[in-house]
């Protein structure tokens, strides 16, 4: 079991809107500060990218091909590896989830909750972009 949940949020000057690619994706940390995490054309639909975070944790952040950014932890809380951003991204009844590459278990990217095991989550982090990069 883990941490309290975040909801994302969408990325674009208007909700619903794809990002603009010349922004820099920042990541909002539990310390409260925002964080330079990359460009949004560093972000692909279908394959993740980790950020160290000020305390030491890590964020794996993801596109969806509508433009939608997320950020979840980087941790997979079943076996302690830090390798979210490097699973199967998908969707199950209009949830986008990240399955770990390790033992397969699905996280929802807005919620970080388990798709599989409602008494697991991950964190998930607000995100946005500034515009500029």
């Amino acid at each position: 079991m883990t941490t309290a949940m975040t909801t994302a949020t969408v990325p674009a000057t208007a909700p619903g809107a794809v990002a603009a690619a010349a922004g820099t994706v920042e990541v909002h940390c539990p310390q409260g500060d925002w964080l330079a995490v990359c460009t949004l054309d560093a972000l692909t639909p279908g394959r993740g990218v980790a950020a160290l975070l000020p305390d030491g944790a890590q964020a794996a952040l993801f596109v969806d091909r509508s433009g939608q950014i997320y950020a979840i932890g980087n941790r997979d809380p079943f076996t302690g590896a830090q390798v979210l951003s490097r699973g199967l991204t998908g969707s199950l009844g209009g949830r986008p989830f990240v399955a770990s590459p390790l033992l397969k278990q699905r996280f929802d990217l807005a919620t970080g909750e388990c798709l599989d095991d409602p008494e697991v989550s991950v964190p998930a982090y607000r995100v946005r972009v500034r515009a500029g990069g």
